[in-house]
């Protein structure tokens, strides 16, 4: 009898042992990690972006592109802890969120998403929210009212962004068809992208467009922004394995291989049609190859993001020319054909190269009931449709309601010539 108490007691310490090893605990490394990954993706935005943007416009309108990105990070970090983190990762159902979490409400902070403290996931995923309304603006560069600016972006991160996030990362209906979106193809760069081809259809081209030459007033200025874009990528794509592992150090390495790629293909193009490479054109392959990478990053192997760096070079490209002198849309900051064409050709892409039967290419394998890569190509061509049509309708029916609202989008002609850095915001950039 003494005997079966002892293995009894033993059975019950092992089982108690048991759930007690089963329950999350703080990884110190993947916290650190995430740390540092989220102000990597700050600095995309703070300074990247702003500069990178700013020296593409001309000197009349430099601060306000750093304005409008300083003010959308501002924005965009209200509303993502009002609302927009409860509407993206609580349960609700298969399309949207649900307020459970609204002002983080019962999260302290010792509470855990997975193995890091929900207070650093919340905040690793509010710069992606802020980058992603920050991209839009290269679409209506130099001619929209800054109130107009504000407020659309408030209302698209609510009723675009928030629940293509729900639908990819937070649970929702693609993530339970197993799409593939490691860290952002559909969430930010089809929606950033769409988002600035309609600006650009609603608002018109600017004055002089496309006669009259718009070239950058700084080139020094925008390098400098790209190369810290290419920095903080690492923690955009690396960060969204949520963990300092292998996946996070191959979702790096891939990062880069697409990076050099694509800067190298538009700048080899540049050569062979020009006869001269353009330190804008590598500048933009670079972060062609960047955006084409992402949805595809923690899927793929070097061999893989070989060739994606090389397609998003090669057809960001040419989709740019498109753009501009064909259709003689003026996307400013050509937003669509680099970061829109990117998000939908690497989202594409992932379902060949996740393939293990590719030899050198080979992946890390399709998504959850998706056994063929038929079946991951289907499922992505799904997320992309959806996403695209979806970004384009709200956002044209949010841009009339901001105009209804505000009396026009656009600035009248005479601001529009004197600049939006005066008009807008009483300042120049540069003094004469």
């Amino acid at each position: 009898m003494k005997t079966l108490s002892i293995i009894t007691s033993l059975i019950l310490s092992m089982l108690s042992f048991g759930a007690f090893a089963q329950e999350p605990e703080l990884n110190s490394a993947n916290t650190a990690w995430i740390l540092t990954s989220t102000a990597l993706v700050l600095m995309m935005t703070l300074p990247g972006l702003a500069l990178f943007y700013g020296g593409l416009v001309r000197s009349k309108n430099v601060l306000s592109i750093l304005m409008q990105c300083f003010s959308i990070a501002a924005v965009s970090s209200i509303i993502w802890l009002v609302l927009g983190y409860s509407l993206a990762f609580t349960q609700g159902n298969a399309f949207i969120g649900d307020l459970s979490k609204v002002l983080m409400m019962g999260v302290s902070r010792g509470d855990l998403a997975g193995d890091i403290p929900e207070p650093l996931f919340m905040l690793f995923q509010m710069t992606f929210a802020i980058i992603t309304p920050a991209l839009i603006i290269g679409g209506f560069a130099e001619r929209m009212k800054f109130s107009a600016v504000l407020f659309f972006c408030a209302v698209w991160l609510i009723f675009v962004y928030t629940p293509v996030t729900h639908w990819v990362w937070g649970g929702g209906w693609l993530a339970q068809m197993g799409f593939y979106d490691f860290a952002g193809g559909t969430v930010v760069h089809i929606t950033c992208g769409v988002a600035a081809l309609v600006a650009a259809i609603v608002l018109g081209p600017r004055k002089g467009f496309p006669k009259t030459a718009m070239l950058p007033h700084n080139m020094t200025m925008t390098v400098t922004g790209a190369g810290l874009l290419w920095v903080g990528w690492f923690g955009f794509n690396g960060g969204s394995a949520l963990a300092a592992n292998g996946d996070a150090a191959m979702a790096m390495l891939v990062t880069h291989i697409s990076a050099a790629m694509g800067a190298m293909t538009w700048a080899a193009i540049e050569w062979k049609k020009f006869g001269k490479p353009s330190v804008l054109g590598i500048v933009t392959g670079m972060v062609a190859g960047l955006g084409t990478i992402t949805p595809a990053s923690g899927f793929v192997g070097p061999g893989g993001a070989l060739v994606i760096g090389l397609s998003g070079g090669f057809v960001c490209f040419y989709a740019t020319v498109y753009i501009k002198q064909k259709l003689k849309i003026d996307d400013s900051l050509d937003v669509f054909p680099v970061h829109g064409v990117g998000g939908v050709l690497g989202s594409i892409l992932v379902a060949v190269f996740s393939s293990t039967e590719l030899g050198v290419f080979s992946g890390y394998g399709y998504g959850e009931g998706n056994e063929t890569m038929l079946d991951q190509l289907l499922v992505q061509l799904t997320g992309v449709t959806v996403t695209f049509v979806y970004t384009a309708v709200v956002s044209f029916v949010l841009f009339k309601f901001v105009s209804l609202c505000l009396g026009g989008l656009r600035v009248d002609e005479e601001q529009e010539i004197t600049g939006l850095d005066i008009s807008q915001h009483e300042e120049s950039g540069y003094s004469l």
